[in-house]
């Protein structure tokens, strides 16, 4: 069986071809095109030609995708989203879309509703659900919206009222997709649900990343089956994405975390992944992508869904270097997958992060001219190129002992062979296509965040409840029922909360179910 893993990033569409035993047999790069696609279909089409390989054989396809990501940064091709929210007779202090930037607002167009219904922190109902109200809602919708949110309160404690409400909205809109706020965020509405209407906005944006990179594939006569990476180090089938696209957000630095600890073999590490135009920082804690405990904000929107702990710095091998104020500034903005156009070495005018490691003479790049460097000072410009990464090493740390630092991405070279709290370095082999190969890699994974009451149940009996539960999503996105495993489960007693109660996090994950 071998495996095709494609990222798409903001410079390079990157791709990979791995064999059974998950060697590299190919590897591309391609700049990112402007309608994503051409750039897929090149890349693909140089894997193929470099391994000469029967294209039958290719029997799994991933793509790791910054589509979703960009489509909310840019307010660009966002569904039209109807909100209900299951919280009268209280829950109206604080409206849906509060703090949301004007402009995401107008772009979503959004018609909301607010009903009765939701739950207390220990799961008895505040209101019963009121059908005429969810009638009044449907009216409203009718023709309005092209996908709905629904959200309730304290629903990760108790959802039956969401899926009451799916349930009815199915029958009676049954062509809008629907998204469940208790399958997406954590506890706290206002983050949970902003949660699920970007989600929701996003539905009609993944389908049409998933029919491109189809279309990618049968132009080549490749009939795989696809799969999607998610932004915790795991893939997901793309039936499984078209009902959580916002999963996708933040799965290029994931991919390349996850590429870090397979060609490093380093299971507990900082990794450094160095693109064209920015430097993502993260954490690797037993192979998968440390995740962040804060609420994480996504275009402007406060959300509390899980997202790994990345830490980013406006450094790439594009970055600009400019003159000002008699010393030398770096960054953030970068001439992006025009560098080979516009740096000095390259025969541009521009002087850019590649050029001052060339400079240095930490790097050299095969066809280059370093002769227009001489006139520039680098013995003071890159001292502080690499301090820029080094500080945000520091910042990733949770204690002062020096760990291993794997670099990644196309501008790994950019750096040199030590670095301050670094225990050592590793630059591994295939490093700039590491985004790819962790796309190629995944397992497939299962997530539960909920509270569970120990008033009826015991504290055991609660968590296996959360593990059975996580095993099961982890199937129905695609894992090998017989394979999956539990690899992170944390409990939290909830000392705030009156009664007993805990906070469990469970992941599950196992090989694709082929």
């Amino acid at each position: 069986m071998i495996r095709l893993g494609i990222d798409v990033g903001g410079t390079n569409t990157d791709g990979v071809l791995l064999n059974a035993d998950n060697q590299v047999l190919a590897s591309a790069k391609h700049p990112t095109t402007a309608d994503i696609f051409t750039g897929m279909e090149k890349t693909i089409e140089a894997l193929v030609e470099e391994a000469r390989i029967n294209v039958q054989e290719i029997q799994v396809a991933t793509l790791g995708t910054t589509h979703c990501t960009n489509a909310i940064v840019e307010r660009k091709g966002l569904n039209k989203v109807g909100i209900i929210r299951l919280c009268l007779p209280s829950g109206t202090t604080v409206p849906p879309l509060i703090g949301w930037p004007e402009d995401l607002v107008e772009e979503l167009q959004v018609t909301t509703v607010l009903v009765h219904g939701g739950y207390e922190y220990n799961g008895e109902p505040i209101s019963a659900l009121q059908y005429d109200e969810l009638e009044q809602a449907v009216q409203q919708f009718r023709g309005q919206v092209d996908s709905i949110a629904i959200s309730g309160v304290f629903s990760p404690v108790l959802n039956e009222q969401e899926k009451e409400v799916a349930t009815f909205l199915e029958k009676e809109l049954p062509s809008i997709p629907l998204s469940l706020s208790s399958e997406i965020g954590s506890i706290g509405i206002i983050e949970r649900e902003n949660a699920t209407i970007l989600n929701a906005a996003l539905m009609q944006t993944i389908q049409h990343v998933t029919s491109g990179f189809q279309q990618a594939l049968e132009e080549q006569g490749i009939e795989a089956r696809i799969y999607l990476g998610q932004n915790d180090g795991t893939l997901m089938t793309h039936e499984f994405a078209q009902k959580y696209p916002i999963f996708t957000i933040a799965c290029g630095p994931t991919n390349s975390i996850r590429g870090a600890a397979h060609l490093s073999q380093e299971p507990n590490a900082i990794v450094v992944d160095i693109g064209g135009t920015t430097t993502d920082i993260g954490v690797l804690s037993n192979s998968f992508p440390r995740q962040t405990s804060l609420a994480v904000e996504v275009g402007g929107v406060r959300t509390n869904y899980r997202m790994p702990d990345i830490y980013s710095i406006g450094l790439g091998g594009g970055t600009r270097v400019h003159l000002q104020d008699g010393s030398w500034k770096i960054g953030p903005d970068s001439v992006g997958h025009q560098l080979t156009e516009k740096a000095i070495v390259f025969g541009g005018q521009e002087l850019t992060a590649t050029d001052v490691a060339i400079g240095a003479g930490m790097m050299t790049i095969d066809g280059t001219d370093s002769d227009q460097l001489a006139s520039y000072p680098f013995d003071n410009i890159y001292p502080d190129l690499v301090e820029m990464v080094e500080k945000a090493i520091d910042r990733m740390k949770t204690s002062a002992e020096a760990l291993p630092v794997v670099l990644v991405g196309g501008g790994a070279s950019l750096m040199p062979k030590d670095l301050q709290g670094a225990s050592q370095v590793i630059r591994p082999a295939h490093a700039g296509v590491a985004n790819a190969i962790g796309a190629a890699l995944g397992d497939i994974s299962g997530t539960v965040e909920r509270i569970y009451p120990l008033d009826n149940q015991s504290h055991q009996e609660a968590i296996e409840e959360a593990k059975a539960e996580a095993i099961q999503t982890a199937i129905e996105a695609g894992a090998n029922p017989d394979q999956v495993d539990i690899i992170q489960l944390e409990d939290f007693p909830l000392a705030y909360l009156p009664g007993n109660a805990i906070l469990v996090r469970v992941k599950a994950a196992g090989p694709l179910k082929l």
